[in-house]
């Protein structure tokens, strides 16, 4: 993977692979404070409804037409793929999990009736969605393995000696499913683990990691969170899914394909059912 960078991103430049240093600190502030703000979050929100409002309108007419839909090519078509993976293996175990995907849209429904799609400036008066967003992200973490780091200083770390310039590599995948933090349900989809706990998604709880953590976590982690939690929200909302060809929850394929990102081994194909008054 650092090979690869070398040549793909101009001799390791950039804030994902260049190594800590001026050059790294002015590169992250240039993205922390001109393009990931929360202001220019904020900024972009009419573009993201424009575009999932596109999304629903093509949905809406295959659900007209009964017809089977690939989930990610869908979300590329209105530009999400960044955020395409995490909405596809979301919406997957929400298929798997009847009784989670309705009370989410219960949630959804109390919140904003059959009268109205979902508006992004209320996304925080739905705790169960975080809750799912969250439980997906343990199970199916952005990269299964965080961006390498490097040991500045020799540290001890539970008896185990780091040298200074240790590569260090985390495997986000496995600690999102450790039992020792997790109990013996860990490889469960169960969003009701988060109920009563303030585990959040920034990196403070190491039993949690999908963007990383301190100063090379992800610096477009809200802008990710903000995307796959609003069209997720509105996918559930505005349609009833059902598994093709009379596939049963139980036997939908989760296949993963390994690599610096982890998508599912085959699309999400599912058939949609409109179902607000709008």
């Amino acid at each position: 993977m650092l090979q690869a960078s070398l040549y793909m991103s101009y001799g390791n430049k950039g804030v994902v692979f260049s190594e800590y240093g001026p050059y790294w600190r002015s590169v992250r502030k240039l993205c922390t404070l001109q393009l990931l703000s929360a202001s220019k979050i904020e900024y972009f929100a009419p573009m993201r409804r424009e575009e999932v409002g596109l999304l629903v309108d093509s949905l809406k007419k295959a659900a007209a037409a009964r017809d089977v839909v690939d989930i990610i090519l869908d979300m590329i078509v209105a530009s999400f793929d960044t955020s395409a993976t995490t909405i596809e293996w979301t919406l997957s175990e929400l298929l798997r999990h009847p009784a989670a995907m309705k009370r989410l849209q219960d949630e959804l429904q109390t919140v904003f009736g059959l009268d109205k799609m979902v508006e992004e400036k209320d996304l925080f008066n739905l705790p169960y969605l975080d809750m799912v967003i969250k439980e997906s992200l343990r199970l199916y973490p952005v990269g299964p393995l965080l961006l390498p780091r490097n040991c500045m200083e020799e540290t001890i770390i539970d008896g185990y000696r780091v040298p200074k310039n240790a590569r260090i590599i985390v495997n986000a995948w496995a600690i999102g499913r450790d039992p020792n933090a997790w109990s013996d349900n860990a490889e469960e989809f169960l969003p009701e683990r988060f109920a009563d706990t303030s585990i959040d998604l920034r990196g403070h709880d190491f039993q949690l990691l999908p963007f990383g953590s301190g100063r090379r976590g992800c610096p477009g982690m809200q802008l990710r969170l903000t995307i796959a939690r609003f069209v997720l929200a509105q996918l559930v909302h505005c349609f009833n899914w059902e598994l093709p060809d009379g596939v049963l929850p139980n036997e939908l394929d989760m296949s993963e394909i390994f690599g610096l990102s982890m998508p599912r081994a085959n699309h999400l194909v599912a058939v949609p059912k409109y179902r607000l008054r709008v």
